[in-house]
């Protein structure tokens, strides 16, 4: 018995094939489990239709998918929050926060789980977002997120003195540690007595 794919089915094929099929296989299982349907002349053609239709629309979503990425590849969203000295945020930009900017600047609907690619923004400074449009079409957002009350200039100017004297602490302080170890054939071994 000939019948269509409706579905993927392991060890027999994908979806719009026609296949050749024991007929108890085809009517006991794979027609009422919604897997294939009968393979007429009429449903083939319904199916090739159908094909066409989706092959149709996959074409229209990613042509809107890149011209979404082009737009959102000029938006800056800038956020305000309030940060310590150092530039750590007490508390976050979320995901959620960055999906309603995004609704608000360009008016498509984003959903933060779904589209928004990153982790919430825990640090005054420029950060780059990547948003997921389809499977195949990604674009990044700037996102600037400034001190409450502050200049983000002043900020990053003031962070970066303090950064890179902290850097040169820490790989003085690992080179003294390192000088301070015994080499391995000064270690004693250890053995528990039973």
């Amino acid at each position: 018995m000939k019948v269509i794919l409706t579905r993927e089915v392991d060890n027999l094929g994908q979806v719009g094939e026609v296949k050749n099929v024991a007929p108890g296989y085809a009517r006991n299982y794979l027609i009422p489990k919604g897997l294939a349907v009968k393979a007429t002349a009429g449903a083939i053609r319904e199916f090739e239709n159908l094909q066409a239709a989706q092959a149709h629309r996959e074409e229209r979503l990613v042509a809107h998918a890149d011209a979404l990425a082009q737009q959102l590849s000029q938006v800056t969203l800038t956020f305000e929050a309030k940060a310590s000295e150092k530039g750590r945020l007490f508390g976050s930009i979320t995901t959620a926060e960055i999906a309603q900017a995004l609704e608000q600047q360009v008016g498509e609907k984003f959903d933060r789980r779904k589209h928004i690619l990153s982790e919430p923004l825990r640090q005054v400074g420029r950060h780059q977002i990547p948003i997921r449009l389809t499977a195949d079409v990604t674009a990044e957002v700037q996102v600037v997120v400034k001190p409450e009350g502050g200049e983000l200039a002043e900020v990053l100017e003031d962070l970066a003195p303090a950064e890179a004297e902290t850097g040169t602490e820490a790989e003085t302080q690992l080179e003294a540690d390192v000088a301070e170890e015994p080499t391995t054939s000064e270690t004693p071994l250890l053995i528990e007595e039973q």
